[in-house]
């Protein structure tokens, strides 16, 4: 079980809990072609991101597997919303989860994304005692690979056309790290 205390701070960013207050700042994220290439759905209207809010605003703790953690990852120094953060418990018996993120384009290239990888995996390693974590990815999405292997993650598979997203086939990279080896780099 894993009840964060908010917010989580990093050297320069805060992860929160999503509020209402956050639609316009979400909104001018998820409405965005180049923020979806890569993801399952495409850009959002405004009553989509609404929607999508709603539900991120009830994710703030994993109380059981298979629920999802959902952080608002904003600048520190202003507190400018620019993406978010998700840590998903996959299973209480296997002790595995799987960290994802995404950032407003405009802070692509920064570190941003490693800042908030680094705290993911610390939730779910010493918040949830996992043993294992995932980060799962489009193929194409070199920028997000390099992410996880800053972070420690070692590709452990290629998925070739396991998937059709929208309306393509489209492959995937699997990547992980073991809580001995996060550790070990700590």
């Amino acid at each position: 079980m894993l009840k964060p205390t908010y917010p989580i701070r990093t050297g320069r960013l805060a992860l929160r809990p999503y509020t209402p207050a956050d639609l316009d700042a979400l909104h001018a994220i998820q409405s965005l072609p180049q923020v979806t290439r890569y993801l399952y759905w495409e850009p959002r209207s405004r009553e989509q991101t609404h929607e999508a809010l709603q539900t991120k605003i009830t994710q703030t703790e994993l109380l059981e597997e298979g629920q999802i953690l959902t952080l608002a990852v904003e600048l520190a120094a202003t507190g400018e919303l620019i993406g978010d953060g998700m840590l998903i418990w996959h299973s209480l018996t296997h002790r595995s989860g799987e960290i994802g993120y995404v950032l407003h384009p405009a802070h692509h290239g920064k570190g941003y994304a490693t800042e908030t990888g680094l705290a993911l995996l610390e939730l779910g390693f010493d918040g949830l005692d996992l043993h294992r974590i995932i980060g799962r990815l489009d193929a194409r999405n070199t920028a997000s690979a390099r992410v996880l292997e800053k972070l420690g993650m070692r590709r452990e598979a290629h998925l070739i056309d396991n998937e059709m997203v929208k309306g393509e086939w489209t492959s995937e990279l699997d990547y992980a790290i073991l809580q001995r080896e996060w550790r070990a780099r700590q």
